[in-house]
């Protein structure tokens, strides 16, 4: 496809996701597919069809533009944007997820972040995805302070921990939160949206300067 063509053929795709999306104009859709395309090309598979990032290629990503470290984490965020499940995060995909990961409405980070804490889709952030998901933190802390003999000292630390956070979110009392114990929690106190792992981005203006100014100055 000719260098013009290929625009053109960007500009249509913009046009179209744009018009899906509530947080990107269509200018901004543009740089994303061009930045979406430069990640793809970067990518190395002997099938040629690919379209879309694979988990490995997604995660360098989410680790070099927003600096996430977390490979539990950015396996689940991964899940989140792949949202028909095939292993890939199509353009449109990323785009989707990318306009709730930075300009998205609190409701819509409130269910951004409580599906990612639901690790069993099951409707609820249960005792054993709280377990998993402060024990990663856990880990992730004492990896960074350079404690990793202190494993096995942490199983009563995470368990109290647990029923400390099942007192404060657990507004109905059955062992487990739901979407709604999810939501009064952070009505009432919004640090509480990120409860079980960082998962929204904190380099908005970087991701702006690396990937949608540059790509308008280009």
């Amino acid at each position: 496809m000719s260098s013009s063509a290929n625009k053109k053929a960007i500009q249509a795709l913009a046009e179209t996701i744009s018009k899906k999306v509530e947080h990107f104009n269509k200018k901004e859709v543009e740089c994303l597919i061009w930045r979406f395309n430069a990640l793809l090309e970067a990518q190395k598979h002997s099938d040629g069809s690919v379209s879309g990032l694979d988990r490995n290629q997604f995660k360098v990503v989410l680790h070099n533009l927003f600096e996430m470290t977390d490979d539990f984490i950015m396996d689940r965020v991964f899940r989140i944007f792949d949202k028909d499940n095939d292993g890939f995060v199509t353009v449109e995909e990323w785009i989707q997820g990318l306009s709730v990961h930075f300009w998205g409405t609190l409701d819509e980070q409130k269910r951004y972040c409580f599906h990612m804490y639901d690790l069993k889709g099951s409707g609820f952030i249960t005792r054993d995805d709280i377990f998993l998901l402060l024990k990663d933190s856990f880990h992730l802390r004492l990896e960074e302070e350079g404690r990793e003999d202190d494993y096995q000292d942490e199983q009563d630390e995470i368990n109290e921990l647990m029923e400390i956070v099942l007192k404060k979110m657990d507004h109905d009392k059955d062992g487990r939160l739901s979407f709604q114990d999810f939501e009064k929690s952070v009505k009432k106190e919004e640090l509480l949206l990120e409860a079980f792992g960082s998962c929204l981005p904190n380099f908005r203006k970087k991701f702006e300067q690396q990937v949608l100014e540059k790509q308008q100055d280009e």
